[in-house]
């Protein structure tokens, strides 16, 4: 009965824990300075153990920043020091190789002592709007030209902020309030969750964690490992490719199921780009660790120990292991089709198990607005730094169709034009779904979207485009049809490139239309009922329902007259 009850309380603990990382990642989204932050949800949060070892994180957040994260606390432990680890020290970095991956994702890391003792550490992590540099985007030919970098060190000593520190970031950046601001956002909620987990220690008559640790990590070691012990011992290969900066990529991988462990390795991808969209090896993992533990193992916790046994693997100077001083700033751009790539090796191990490809990459933007004349000037017109996350469709599901408009794998939201008005003057004419732009299939993609973007009058501004898909739209499995490309070009027909910086002038509009997602299955085994909602909805057009799902003339008529008359389909 002890053994039961020990068992019980370990599992309250746990789930107390996770109640920790949540309240400390939302008061972060509370606080930060930056949309990306507060309306986008792109951050992390976690509690470790003394060793380092992530035990659990929030659910807020994405899986580059909370996977990659998991590596960067050991690296904040090897470079401060155990003996200069103090009560009331915040240490910081936005190393691309020890942090998540590039310069704009600042991380903090906050000591939680007990008693004088040290018990364990907190760390978060959120994309900030500007690090000066380049500004975000693809174009820089090396990680120098990106941005300012803060190695891994203390941003407070014992209560005390870097004040020097503090200058120096102030006066390298274009939105230093915003950056400040949220470093601050970061260090205090590292502090919400230190709070609540001494309450919780005093709670539970806790001297440590070392107890829970175990529980925790040996529960999820277990359990990650039946899981893939019951898969086939097989190996397969996936392949894909994608845009690139100025020609093709080609992603390629190797997944092999042991007993107790899956090997995945990145041989024969792409070498290095000479412009921004490289990856470090730490985001390899973190995206490619998320895409086989949600096909094997979605409903085991995340943390050091269901992580450990998937094993990632590749050469140095590739595409996806990019070692310094390459520049990285897009590095989500190619990160993000990691998943897909992995999927196509999966899905011949594990068939009707994992979804078609979806639009990959967030469909992001930031416009750097200024004014366009003198005139302007003394007019009110003002410089200002916008950053807008938007997602394209996500692919189909062996029993599902994709979700619109729905960012997978990185799992952020899609921010509010509201949002996005409001902290610049840019303008946002149109966003709505884009019909017919979801693969069909047995289960249909998820819908892209069309956007429409300009600035207020007397502004002009260069518009950086941090897109995929345009030359190579997501695949359907199954049958399943492609999902739509990507396409960008000014209102008065200028061609535009899916990245990099681009000026448009005052007046002129931005046209958008992301990707949709692919589809599952063939078409024609779609349910008739889903193809007569689809078309009421909007998702798909008259020529589609017939010409693409064969839905009868009568019925799309039935369908037509019913929408006008309110009437349910």
């Amino acid at each position: 009965m002890a053994s039961r009850n020990s068992t019980v309380s370990n599992q309250v603990m746990w789930n107390r824990l996770i109640s920790v990382v949540e309240e400390q990642a939302q008061a972060l989204v509370r606080t930060a300075f930056s949309t990306s932050v507060r309306e986008a949800g792109d951050l992390s949060a976690g509690v470790y153990d003394r060793e380092g070892r992530i035990l659990a994180q929030a659910v807020t957040g994405t899986p580059g920043h909370v996977n990659a994260m998991a590596d960067a606390v050991g690296h904040f432990i090897r470079r401060i020091g155990r003996d200069h680890m103090f009560e009331g020290d915040v240490y910081i970095t936005n190393d691309p190789w020890e942090g998540t991956g590039h310069l704009h994702d600042f991380t903090v890391v906050t000591p939680s002592f007990l008693d004088g003792q040290l018990v364990g550490f907190f760390a978060c992590t959120a994309h900030v709007v500007d690090v000066g540099g380049r500004g975000f985007g693809a174009d820089a030919n090396s990680v120098y030209e990106e941005g300012i970098h803060i190695p891994i060190m203390k941003f407070a000593e014992k209560g005390t902020v870097d004040q020097t520190l503090v200058r120096i970031i102030r006066s390298n950046v274009r939105e230093p309030d915003q950056l400040i601001g949220d470093i601050y956002a970061l260090a205090s909620c590292n502090e919400t969750g230190h709070r609540r987990l001494v309450d919780m220690m005093g709670e539970f008559g806790l001297a440590d964690l070392t107890g829970i640790s175990d529980f925790i990590l040996e529960n999820s070691r277990r359990a990650t490992l039946e899981r893939i012990k019951a898969l086939p011992r097989q190996e397969a290969s996936g392949e894909m490719i994608i845009d690139g900066y100025d020609q093709p990529i080609t992603l390629k991988v190797r997944i092999k199921v042991e007993e107790d462990r899956i090997l995945c390795d990145f041989d024969g991808t792409s070498g290095i780009d000479r412009k921004g969209i490289n990856v470090p090896l730490v985001y390899t993992k973190a995206y490619a660790c998320y895409a086989l533990k949600c096909a094997i193992a979605p409903e085991i916790p995340n943390n050091a120990a269901s992580l450990a046994p998937f094993e990632i693997t590749a050469p140095e100077d590739t595409i996806v292991n990019a070692v310094h001083p390459a520049p990285v700033a897009l590095r989500h751009v190619i990160g993000h089709m990691i998943p897909d790539t992995v999927y196509d090796a999966l899905d011949k191990i594990l068939p009707e198990t994992v979804p078609s490809e979806g639009a990959g990459c967030l469909c992001n933007f930031q416009v750097s607005l200024r004014p366009a004349s003198a005139a302007a000037r003394a007019a009110g017109a003002r410089r200002a730094e916008v950053l807008t996350f938007n997602s394209g469709g996500s692919g189909a599901r062996p029993t599902l169709d994709g979700m619109n408009a729905t960012a997978f794998p990185s799992g952020v939201m899609t921010m509010p034009v509201e949002a996005t008005e409001q902290v610049g003057p840019v303008i946002i004419w149109r966003k709505e779904l884009r019909p017919d732009s979801g693969g069909a299939g047995k289960y249909r993609g998820g819908l892209g979207q069309h956007m429409e973007v300009g600035a207020t009058t007397g502004h002009e501004f260069d518009f950086q485009a941090m897109f995929d898909r345009v030359n190579h739209p997501a695949r359907g499995r199954a049958g399943g049809a492609d999902g739509a490309p990507t396409t960008i070009a000014q209102d008065d027909g200028t061609a535009m490139k899916g990245k990099g910086k681009q000026y448009v002038p005052e007046g002129r509009r931005v046209m958008l239309s992301f990707p949709g997602g692919a589809g599952y299955g063939n078409p024609v085994e779609r349910d008739p009922a889903l193809v007569k909602r689809d078309l009421a909805r909007g998702y798909i057009s008259a020529e589609a329902a017939r010409d693409t799902y064969g839905l009868s003339q009568s019925d799309i008529d039935a369908v037509t007259a019913a929408v006008k008359a309110g009437e349910p389909v």
